[in-house]
């Protein structure tokens, strides 16, 4: 059970242990003194002395915990941290070593086995980084090819879930909703004839032709289905004449084959955390006040099996139907002319809303951006019911309650620059956030925390940081 709680709270149980126990000591000898001295005038003199000696004893106990936590129990759970984010989440940014300056030889023995490992690694690093260069290069080829294609192209897993769209199925499926990696397919079509051409798919094996609909009933396309091989899913070709796309609007390739074998038929809590997506957002508003002030930008970026997925961002201004304050504007750089035009929280949230379906929310002091949401759900004909992870619980998890846990604190801990002209925008700070949750899965996962509920749970217990900041 005690393996379960934080050094520094295990820490804090043993003072509390020396104090109980000390006083207890001192309050048995104090007894057996009174005892043996039978003299029954002296009783309130052992008694004063036992105040004496218990408040003491307590006074010099805390204060050698409070010395021991801020020179040893905070430091090792602070070079812990740094040591996992140099291990999982590839930051290379030297370790603090005058913040554990009393730990002895342990701080820089551990920088020293840390450099030797990065100098042994770097050599691997430059041989990937040509190999993967040299298949940017083939991909930028793959990429130009599916462009000249006059055909919308996409695969699909065994549970019609998104693994691939190029340029055109990009153009074809953005004019039913947002293209997203991992999304049904039911999402954009009307199931009925993509389950009727994949069950002759399967069962013959040969190339299935069918008609499929668009969910809104607004389009048809008229579409073959293609099998994979020995692997599960299909390849979709919708015909460039019904879909009738411009080739100057495509779009780059967007894929993801470990999306063919990830499995959707378990509930949020016991999935994996590389098998879930994730929408990294944020938002700018007109003031702090969730209650009456507005939102007038939202930003989002997609996370999915790990990575963020380039193309599949959102970045909207909002018109809040109010004036902008200049104390606002100061910050986040929008003003009333640029949000004319803009659709309202209605029509924005209900985008949003659609861009995040099927996905985990994820913010920084995601409460504070979740009331502007929620306070207009009405208005937008949704529910929030998504699950919801705060990044400044994660860092709590992984860098210890007693750190700063601003965005750009958890930043500068994962070696992560926000460019100075994206920072205060919804979009820019969004994509922040999201780098820091990729890098903070795996340091999670290292923890022994391997799905979403045991995540949840760890974050549970921090839950008194968002009420400070909120």
């Amino acid at each position: 059970m005690l393996t379960r709680l934080s050094l520094r709270l295990r820490i804090f149980l043993f003072f509390c242990l020396l104090a109980v126990g000390g006083v207890a000591v001192s309050s048995v000898a104090l007894w057996v003194s009174y005892r043996r001295a039978a003299d029954p005038a002296l009783f309130d003199a052992f008694i004063f002395a036992e105040i004496v000696i218990g408040f003491g004893l307590l006074a010099l106990i805390a204060a050698v915990w409070l010395l021991f936590d801020d020179n040893v129990a905070k430091p090792i759970e602070r070079l812990s941290a740094e040591l996992r984010a140099r291990a999982h989440a590839g930051v290379s940014r030297d370790l603090d070593l005058q913040a554990a300056r009393y730990l002895g030889d342990l701080a820089p023995a551990a920088a020293g086995l840390a450099n030797q490992l990065s100098d042994k690694t770097m050599g691997v690093a430059e041989a990937v980084a040509a190999e993967t260069e040299h298949l940017a290069a083939e991909q930028q080829r793959l990429r130009a090819l599916l462009t000249e294609i006059p055909v919308a192209i996409l695969l699909a897993s065994a549970s019609h879930r998104l693994v691939l769209y190029d340029g055109q199925a990009a153009e074809v499926l953005a004019q039913i909703s947002h293209p997203r990696l991992n999304a049904p397919l039911f999402d954009y079509f009307q199931p009925d004839a993509l389950q009727k051409a994949y069950a002759k798919l399967t069962k013959t094996g040969m190339e299935a032709s069918c008609s499929l609909t668009s969910i809104d009933g607004a389009q048809t396309y008229s579409a073959r289905m293609k099998p994979l091989g020995e692997t599960s899913g299909y390849m979709l070709i919708l015909d460039d004449s019904a879909a009738n796309i411009a080739p100057e609007a495509a779009r780059p390739l967007v894929y993801d084959f470990g999306l063919l074998n990830t499995s959707t038929d378990q509930s949020f809590e016991t999935l994996p955390l590389r098998e879930l997506c994730f929408v990294v957002f944020d938002t700018e508003t007109t003031g702090l006040l969730p209650h009456k002030d507005e939102i007038v930008q939202i930003g989002a970026v997609r996370v999915v099996n790990g990575r963020m997925v380039e193309g599949e961002r959102l970045d909207m201004l909002v018109n809040p139907v109010m004036p902008i304050p200049a104390a606002s504007t100061k910050v986040h750089k929008i003003t009333d002319r640029m949000v004319e035009g803009a659709p309202e929280i209605a029509e924005a949230g209900r985008i949003f809303h659609e861009f995040a379906r099927n996905a985990v929310i994820v913010a920084h002091n995601a409460p504070f951006d979740m009331a502007f949401l929620r306070r207009h759900a009405d208005r937008m004909k949704v529910e929030w019911t998504h699950p919801v992870l705060d990044t400044v619980l994660l860092s709590a998890v992984l860098f210890g309650a007693s750190d700063t846990h601003t965005l750009d604190a958890l930043c500068e801990r994962l070696d992560i620059t926000i460019p100075h002209e994206l920072r205060h925008t919804a979009l820019g700070d969004a994509v922040a956030t999201a780098e820091a949750l990729v890098r903070m899965l795996p340091m999670l996962q290292a923890r022994g925390m391997n799905t979403f509920g045991e995540v949840i749970e760890a974050t549970r217990r921090h839950g008194r940081l968002l009420e400070d900041l909120n």
